[in-house]
């Protein structure tokens, strides 16, 4: 059923469908199912290339054993929220940021955090959230460190704790036209070494121009999204109010 858990027949055919170099969408269409589901299912069990359909049939079969058995009742959280749904949403979020390139753990940890309501998390707190070790955790906050995705600061009880915030796409955003500016550097050193005028030359200033197009839109954007969306609403009171004030006053000069 495409509410269930996947069969192993349905594995196979995913393991058919990825060696035949079809898209998530066409293996979801012909199996019934969403494509968050295929995608889910491939990318959480060794990705497009190192699928193995016994293997994730097996894994998810220990993953349900060790589960506690399910009640008539949806847990509910502390917060209210529904306990599956926002693990589910958690795990979906994750797929997309593995989707994006990042590694399964740093993708889960990423996730997590932007689904707590204080955008902050320690260590601590993401190893016991994700049910995996404080090394893992480790890792995984260092390169998101690294990719100015996540920042590091201390609470009132000194404890590390790493946090999301608007401000930190802003800074992805730049981190990611400076990459880019490497590339148009390195593309047009090429363009030096192997002659101007060149067929590889030629390819390679063209990749350059179009990197630095990409990368000066890149930041024109993230500078607008930074002062339109990201900055405090303005006090649309405050000029009509300003104007009644300084009207008041002159006519209070006036009659005098």
């Amino acid at each position: 059923m495409p509410g269930g858990r996947l069969t192993q027949q349905e594995r196979q055919q995913i393991a058919l469908g990825l060696a035949g170099d079809l898209a998530y969408a066409e293996i979801a269409r012909r199996l019934g199912r969403p494509t968050s589901t295929i995608t889910r299912e491939v990318m959480r069990n060794g990705g497009p290339t190192a699928y193995r359909p016994d293997l994730a049939h097996r894994a998810t079969e220990t993953r349900a054993r060790r589960r506690r058995p399910s009640t008539a009742r949806t847990p509910v959280r502390s917060d209210g929220r529904d306990a599956r749904a926002v693990r589910d949403y958690e795990e979906g979020f994750a797929t997309v940021f593995m989707q994006s390139g990042l590694p399964r753990m740093t993708a889960r940890v990423l996730a997590a955090l932007y689904a707590t309501d204080a955008g902050s998390l320690t260590a601590g707190e993401l190893s016991e959230r994700l049910q995996v070790s404080p090394g893992s955790v480790s890792k995984a906050v260092a390169f998101l460190e690294s990719q100015s995705l996540i920042r590091r600061e201390r609470d009132d009880r000194r404890r590390e704790r790493y946090v999301v915030d608007d401000e930190l796409w802003y800074q992805s955003m730049i981190a990611s036209a400076k990459a880019n500016d490497r590339m148009v550097e390195i593309a047009r050193e090429g363009v030096a070494v192997l002659g101007p005028g060149t067929p590889a030359a030629t390819r390679l200033e063209n990749v350059a121009r179009f990197m630095d197009f990409v990368s000066e839109g890149i930041v024109r954007a993230a500078e607008q999204a930074r002062e339109i969306l990201l900055s405090p609403p303005l006090d649309t009171g405050a000029e009509p109010r300003r104007q009644a004030e300084a009207g008041t006053e002159a006519g209070g000069a006036g009659g005098a």
